[in-house]
């Protein structure tokens, strides 16, 4: 049957089980949002600003695994939108995001709501496409998802000029699909496994490093299978939470800037390090000349260009992360040697002194609400099976630090850019994906008005998140860094008009609280938990002047932690 170009993109993403796309329209895409109107089956979200549409994409990305899907229209749609594809680029998140553009013959004469999408968009995704005929569309759309979903996952932005979406052909998806220069690695080399096995069995004072590459990869049942054999310690990235129970007597937690101290000083002094699905970033290996100085390094990835790029490593592993640790954990089931016995214990005795220093204490008989304290509440009344959000600054380091993932996928955060104003239309895409789990947002005053106008989405679709905002009437990390190393100079970090939150939230229908005291802090969560129709606005004014611990300066080593 013949079909316009609109409708083939329609049919396009039925063919890849698309359930929902963010979006919103514009003249370039209004081809496109017709042939939505005519059918049922992929159902579009309307956001209320770009940048919430590919957050809400992103969340539900990394919440199921599946490509999220985003449109826009061109120009200030497709640079609105460029934020939340940097912030999955940075990720390795899955998205396919498709903007629309000015006819084909007006491209390059500075048109009515003309960029240049493709160019603008070249450095922060995965791969970019510029449709210029109609029968290519299928053939792109199949590519496209292909790309984003294999390999390191990334986003993809397909750009079509408005004519082409209203020219006809008879469609037809291809079934699979061929692209030469574009074949990931699956299977890890047999030599290099064995090279890795021989380190491994030989470690005394082993380190396993995990980041989000695990959980990207599905990963984590292997994870736990290998961790466990070998009773080794094990760190997590702020990506890889989840992917190893928090709860397991073998996780040390985070490591980095805002990781515990028996996980920074177990990587300072490691001789082995078994590094999966991380990517050595610098808020991990702190000052590179200081990391891990005794250790082989073991690095398993399916990124080849993410091999030996920040940190030299002994033995390389390119693969899927699955495929790679099934083959160790099939050969350590074979092997008759074992492991170092003595010495893994002795090195489990320095970690329990690390651990004895409770790196994560803090006052909580100051009279105020300290921000953990609300994050150790959540924990409880959602008794750590949440979908957590945040946003970005302290309060998303205390809830990495203070709410303990067991599975994955459960924590969803803008790690590797930093993204403010994530938390919200991200907790969107989680809660339309998983419609009966709970769903928590957690922000700070300066982050959550960065996309507040989602609250309306929210309204309209019905989805009843629950925020929890740790109010401090600062930017908080920006205040702790001025704190530390600007003498306490606070410049531009402190609001003096912020709105009343609840009143906010009553404005646009939903329910808003707000919370002053600590012993009040547990009964508005449980009230809030129990409206499960309801979104409902937590405003929990918190110590004005709490810091993260432990944390390490710029420039120094993991070994260089400041406490207290």
């Amino acid at each position: 049957m013949e079909l316009t170009g609109a409708e083939i993109i329609i049919e396009c993403l039925k063919a890849e089980d698309v359930d929902y796309v963010f979006g919103y329209p514009g003249g370039a895409v209004l081809h496109i949002y017709d042939a939505f109107y005519k059918q049922d089956d992929v159902q579009h979200i309307l956001v209320r600003h770009e940048q919430g549409a590919t957050h809400a994409a992103d969340g539900y990305a990394r919440a199921t695994g599946k490509a999220g899907v985003v449109l826009v229209t061109s120009g200030p749609g497709a640079t609105n939108a460029v934020t939340g594809i940097a912030t999955a680029y940075m990720d390795s998140i899955p998205m396919v995001v498709i903007t629309g553009q000015v006819p084909k013959h007006l491209i390059g004469n500075d048109a009515f709501q003309e960029v240049d999408s493709v160019g603008i968009t070249r450095p922060v995704v995965k791969h970019n496409f510029l449709i210029k005929d109609v029968k290519d569309i299928a053939d792109t759309f199949k590519k496209a998802f292909y790309v984003a979903t294999t390999g390191r996952p990334g986003p993809v932005v397909i750009d079509i000029p408005k004519d082409i979406t209203a020219e006809t052909l008879d469609f037809v998806y291809p079934s699979e699909i061929d692209m030469r220069s574009y074949n990931p690695t699956v299977k890890g080399h047999s030599r290099q496994i064995k090279r890795a096995i021989e380190l491994i069995q030989r470690a005394e004072r082993p380190m396993v490093y995990t980041g989000g590459g695990v959980i990207l990869g599905n990963g984590s049942e292997q994870l736990r299978t290998f961790v466990r054999k070998l009773g080794y310690p094990i760190t997590q990235t702020l990506m890889g939470l989840g992917a190893f129970p928090a709860s397991d007597p073998l996780s040390l937690g985070m490591l980095g800037m805002y990781g515990t101290y028996e996980a920074n000083m177990g990587m300072h002094h490691c001789d082995t390090l078994i590094a999966i699905g991380a990517r050595f970033d610098d808020r991990v290996t702190g000052a590179l000349e200081k990391f891990c100085p005794e250790a082989k390094i073991i690095h398993i990835d399916v990124d080849p260009a993410s091999i030996s790029k920040n940190v030299k490593v002994d033995v390389p592993i390119v693969g899927e992360v699955t495929q790679v640790l099934d083959a160790i954990n099939a050969q350590l089931e074979q092997s008759a040697e074992g492991h170092n016995k003595a010495a893994i214990k002795k090195w489990w005795a320095q970690i329990d002194e690390w651990r004895a220093q409770d790196c994560l204490k803090y006052d909580r008989d100051s009279g105020t609400i300290k921000p953990q304290f609300v994050v150790e509440e959540l924990f409880k009344v959602t008794r750590g099976d949440a979908f957590v959000t945040s946003d970005v600054g302290q309060h998303q380091m205390f809830a990495a630090q203070y709410y303990g993932f067991d599975k994955p996928r459960r924590w969803i955060n803008s790690g590797g850019l930093g993204t403010m104003g994530f938390g919200l239309p991200a907790a969107m895409g989680v809660k339309l994906a998983f419609p009966d789990e709970e769903v928590a947002c957690i922000t700070g005053e300066s982050s959550i008005q960065m996309c507040l106008q989602e609250l309306s989405t929210c309204k309209q679709y019905a989805l009843p998140v629950k925020i929890i905002n740790l109010n401090n009437g600062y930017m908080g990390m920006v205040r702790q860094w001025q704190e530390f190393f600007y003498e306490k100079r606070y410049a531009m970090s402190y609001f003096d008009a912020l709105p009343d939150f609840v009143a906010l939230a009553e404005g646009y229908g939903h329910v808003g609280i707000k919370v002053e005291k600590p012993e009040d802090v547990r009964p508005a969560l449980e009230e809030a938990f129990k409206q499960k129709d309801r979104l409902v606005f937590l405003d929990f004014i918190t110590d004005r002047e709490e810091n993260v611990y432990p944390m390490i300066p710029s420039g120094a080593g993991l070994n260089e932690m400041i406490l207290v």
